[in-house]
């Protein structure tokens, strides 16, 4: 997969202490800075390409022009410092400007648009391929209810502990210093989640919440203002469904599940989107 995960949590909003001049941000168009914003909330070039219906070879070649506007070498660390910026405050709509001109940027085959009701079908078949057994439309009505799992405890639940991303399988330009995820067990059954991110500049980033095994949303605290909630379910013991929301609108579904050996764990991502959803993956190793 493309990197992800720090697009999923955050390394790409690391608080930057460099501001862009507000005339480089004037001449960014409306394409580039609705990219740039799909990067600083997780995206890669290639989830972008496949959420916009559009090649990533364009999506690479926009990235490249913004980086030129605003003499910022690196488009992880323009976004980054966008995000701080707070320059999305309005919400920014590229769907006229997309259909009306660019059509030369589309890939070979996009095939038919999809309404929501068939993307939350495509999505829904490859998670409960994997167990997860829910749906992307939304992270409280269409992830429905199951039975609490009992209290977790790291003697009996193997997703218990502190988990690294291996971060030499992640491509050398977008590479974090580090990725850590701890799972604990919390009162009445419910889970504890911290993330900690180490940009490659240093900036750090964190995530903390604590949720039942309800599929029910709960905010998340910390500095990754790509998301404000949490939903988890538990279907295995050594399986956990976690679905990632920002101002009520899902942002990803993640599948952490525990190899056999219980040392290593894999992450399965799939992002909320219009266009057909991909499965992304990335791996970690206990070190707790």
């Amino acid at each position: 997969m493309g990197w992800t995960l720090a697009g999923a949590y955050g390394d790409l909003v690391g608080m930057a202490s460099q501001r862009i001049p507000h005339e480089a941000i004037s001449a960014l168009c409306e394409k580039e800075l609705e990219i740039l914003r799909l990067l600083a909330s997780g995206h890669t070039a290639k989830s972008i390409a496949s959420r916009l219906n559009r090649s990533e070879t364009a999506i690479n070649e926009r990235l490249r022009e913004a980086r030129r506007k605003t003499g910022i070498g690196s488009s992880r660390e323009l976004a980054r410092l966008l995000a701080a910026q707070k320059i999305w405050d309005k919400k920014i709509d590229l769907t006229a400007e997309v259909a009306a001109g660019d059509s030369s940027a589309m890939p070979p085959f996009v095939g038919h648009s999809l309404s929501k009701g068939h993307t939350v079908m495509l999505i829904a078949i490859p998670l409960a391929a994997i167990g997860a057994g829910l749906a992307m439309a939304g992270p409280s009505d269409q992830l429905g209810q199951s039975t609490v799992a009992t209290e977790a405890s790291a003697n009996s639940v193997p997703l218990v502990g502190r988990w690294s991303l291996d971060v030499d399988r992640i491509p050398i330009d977008e590479r974090p210093r580090s990725v850590t995820i701890t799972f604990a067990a919390a009162q009445d059954g419910a889970w504890t989640t911290v993330v900690e991110i180490v940009a490659a500049d240093g900036s750090a980033s964190t995530a903390s919440s604590t949720a039942g095994l309800d599929g029910k949303p709960v905010p998340i605290s910390g500095n990754m203002g790509f998301i404000d909630t949490v939903a988890l379910r538990q279907p295995k013991a050594n399986t956990l469904v976690m679905t990632l929301g920002k101002g009520g609108v899902p942002v990803s579904t993640r599948v952490y599940t525990v190899a056999d050996d219980g040392r290593s764990m894999i992450e399965t991502i799939v992002w909320a989107s219009e266009a057909i959803p991909k499965l992304e993956t990335t791996y970690f190793t206990r070190i707790g």
